[in-house]
């Protein structure tokens, strides 16, 4: 069977949209960023940066321009001030109702948006699952959460379709940003475009109805589960939702309004942000809700290694893995999954000395460890892999800071302070 992307495109847009969105898509794509408020607040970015448009309906977060502002290569995107991810994307977990002390999956996680975006709006409360099925997939989502120095998130590496059976009921919030086409990465991915078939379609859509299923089970009553696609595709998006309501008391939350929100005129489920309508890229959402009250949250709560680990993880769960040392804010059963970083991870003990992770200093404030301010040109040292020559009151190990943002922990003599950065994130940054 043979159809074309123009004619698949046709199922869900009157003709004249077809053709002004296939215009658009041989256009530049479109960037955002997300702010990092456990750091820094959106006024000190844009202190920093003061071209930057705010995002029409994500409070924290602006579109830039990349040939202006190329952040990818900044110091503050090492220092995690911020979290880059298309405008569009960000609207995913923008939209949930992500209510203190809220379990929530996130069951294709990397590289992170959306786990970011909740793990900003639980604050210091609730736990993330964060899920993916691709191990190297993982290490980028680790890395992201590691960089911004987030520390309610679980990351796990799972076929969920192997497991869920033993988590029915169990979540608040489930994200599936399932895997789909990819037709609306075309203006970020030429290949995207060259690799896109209907038989590519109706593969996925028949693994998103599986997911979609799966989530549902796993969903407790009262509970929201967001579904979303990057595909402009009816087969992925409406008809996946319709899939679930058939067979489920599954119903569909109605979304605040986005006048730049395309909605299909034939089935008028869930939302399209388009690149014709929206300044972002494809992406379809929508909400559905399981019937039924939600149960308050019970988290595990010890910390039998309180006298090893410094003061600021007294308040955390500390799981100990071998010689390696993990907190978490809020404990959870990790019965049947692969967890490959329980929270932030502390460090190591070896030799009776402690090395403390970089995640750990990325997490902290600077009134929770001994610590030396640096100023932004030697911070740029320090992540090319310089020691930093500084006269400092301590001997031993401190935080590094820069405006009380922690940096990383080292070691210092009082005069030097030796890198410790890791030498796989050493570079210049602009």
């Amino acid at each position: 069977f043979y159809m074309d992307f123009k004619e698949n495109l046709s199922k869900v847009f009157l003709k004249e949209e077809v053709n002004a969105l296939l215009e658009e898509l041989k256009k530049e794509d479109t960037h955002a960023l997300l702010v990092n408020t456990n750091k820094v607040s959106k006024e000190e970015i844009l202190k920093l940066f003061p071209l930057l448009t705010p995002h029409p309906y994500v409070d924290n977060a602006f579109i830039y321009d990349k040939n202006i502002y190329p952040l990818g290569k900044s110091v503050y995107h090492e220092l995690g001030y911020f979290y880059l991810q298309d405008p569009s994307a960000m609207m995913v977990a923008s939209l949930v109702d992500i209510k203190p002390n809220d379990r929530v999956l996130d069951m294709c996680a990397a590289p992170g948006g959306k786990t970011i975006g909740a793990s900003l709006k639980l604050k210091e409360t609730g736990s993330i699952i964060s899920n993916d099925i691709s191990f190297s997939r993982c290490k980028e989502l680790i890395e992201n959460i590691e960089r911004l120095g987030l520390d309610n998130i679980v990351v796990i590496n799972n076929d969920l379709e192997q497991i869920y059976h033993h988590y029915q009921n169990k979540f608040d919030v489930i994200f599936l940003d399932a895997p789909c086409s990819g037709s609306g990465m075309f203006r970020k991915d030429d290949k995207m475009m060259e690799d896109w078939s209907i038989n590519k379609v109706y593969k996925f859509a028949e693994l998103q109805k599986r997911l979609i299923d799966i989530a549902y089970f796993m969903l407790k009553p009262g509970g929201t589960l967001s579904y979303s696609t990057c595909s402009y595709s009816l087969e992925e998006d409406e008809e996946v939702i319709e899939h679930l309501l058939v067979h489920s008391d599954a119903q569909i939350v109605k979304l605040p309004e986005i006048k730049e929100a395309y909605i299909n005129p034939n089935k008028p489920i869930g939302i399209r942000l388009t690149p014709l309508h929206f300044k972002g890229e494809g992406q379809y959402i929508c909400q559905i809700r399981k019937p039924g009250n939600k149960t308050e949250n019970q988290f595990l709560n010890e910390n039998k290694y309180k006298k090893l680990l410094p003061d600021a993880v007294k308040n955390f769960d500390v799981i100990k893995v071998n010689e390696t040392y993990y907190a978490l804010r809020n404990k959870e059963e990790m019965k049947h999954i692969n967890v490959l970083r329980y929270g932030k991870k502390v460090g190591y003990e070896q030799k009776g000395i402690f090395h403390f992770d970089l995640h750990f200093a990325k997490s902290l404030k600077v009134n929770e460890f001994p610590s030396v301010e640096l100023n932004i040109g030697e911070i740029k040292k320090y992540f090319e892999g310089n020691p930093i020559n500084k006269n400092n009151p301590y001997k031993g190990f401190v935080l590094l800071t820069h405006q009380n943002v922690g940096v990383d922990i080292a070691k210092t003599d009082g005069t030097v302070i030796k890198n410790n950065y890791p030498k796989g994130r050493r570079r210049k940054y602009q």
